[in-house]
């Protein structure tokens, strides 16, 4: 199994207009592979936030390997 940062993201509008990205949650999890780990952290997400839709609170997904180096 390979360790996955999930984080699921929201684009907001700053005062000035200019859009960003924030992280609304990041769910670290053990997964075979990177879809895997997105549906685990789907189903996470929705049990943390008590909602059935994780797309109702984020933008999109952005899954990474939880790299730590030596």
């Amino acid at each position: 199994m390979t360790r996955f940062i999930v984080r699921f993201m929201k684009e907001v509008l700053g005062e000035r207009g200019q859009s960003s990205e924030v992280c609304q949650t990041a769910v670290e999890l053990d997964a075979r592979d990177a879809e895997e780990a997105e549906q685990k952290a789907k189903d996470r997400f929705c049990r943390m936030h008590g909602t059935e839709e994780w797309s109702l609170h984020a933008d999109h997904i952005k899954v990474d390997p939880a790299d730590f180096p030596s």
